[in-house]
């Protein structure tokens, strides 16, 4: 299922561009509907002035840009975010959606634009340091409600898990003692440490890195198409990178 977005060479990108006229079918013409949470930092969330930010944000409008599309967000909880989608309350889902063969059976994908690995979050203070799941077994662990996190931690079994509609509110009970520990995106965890001083740090790494995709309709293959194709294009002009760097310092395309 770990399946790159290349480079494209040159005269795969100029025939790229020359076919990038035709504008896909979306829910309204000439709008692309965009579902995310809109509180999931740095994915998506709004900054001091009420603005929406953040990676996939600005992910989501340089696709649109390149579809000659304006862009349109639509916020939602997590929880509700697929259930969405299939209601055509949005054209696509652009909030670090794992690729997973169960959800591939309804729901379209791009090729992936973005990779990372699950991560255990414990608070700042104390000597708490589980490296696997096992390690969380008859502890309490937040989660975010029908995320691949969440199927992780019933899976392993033994594990309290204990459901939240966002990242917000179970980092706020870890922080708080209410929590033995979280689970959430390796990304997500640098982020936090970095720009936000939760009183919380990454402890064990769980699995090999997992690919993200832009989430539509299954049905929807011309919208596919010419997403596949924006990404490609995003790439190649050097925009992802930039995107990728401002808010991680690295190329999360890659594995």
């Amino acid at each position: 299922m770990n399946y790159r977005i290349l480079l494209p060479t040159l005269a795969l990108t100029a025939s790229l561009s020359a076919s990038a006229a035709t504008a896909p079918t979306t829910l309204t013409k000439g709008v692309l509907r965009i579902g995310m949470e809109g509180t999931y930092a740095p994915f998506t969330y709004k900054d001091e002035k009420g603005q929406l930010t953040g990676f996939d944000v600005d992910i989501a409008k340089a696709v649109a840009a390149k579809l000659g599309l304006k862009a349109e967000f639509v916020l939602t909880e997590w929880s509700g975010i697929l259930a969405g989608l299939q209601a055509n309350k949005y054209d696509v889902i652009v909030n670090q959606v794992g690729i997973t063969a169960e959800r591939q059976k309804t729901i379209g994908f791009s090729a992936p634009y973005a990779y990372s690995s699950p991560q255990i979050i414990v608070k700042k203070v104390g000597t708490f340091a589980p490296k696997t799941l096992a390690d969380l077994k008859g502890k309490r662990v937040g989660v975010g409600l029908g995320s691949n996190f969440e199927k992780q931690l019933r899976d392993a079994s033994g594990i309290n898990v204990v459901t939240y509609p966002g990242a917000p509110e179970y980092l706020a009970d870890l922080a708080a003692g209410r929590l033995d520990a979280a689970y959430n995106d390796r990304l997500l965890v640098g982020y936090l440490i970095k720009s936000q001083n939760l009183p919380v740090r990454g402890a064990g790494v769980i699995g090999d890195a997992e690919p993200v995709g832009i989430a539509m309709k299954k049905a929807n293959t011309s919208l596919k198409t010419a997403v596949d194709r924006a990404l490609l294009q995003l790439k190649a002009d050097g925009t992802y990178a930039k995107i990728s760097r401002q808010w991680f310092g690295q190329d999360v395309s890659k594995p």
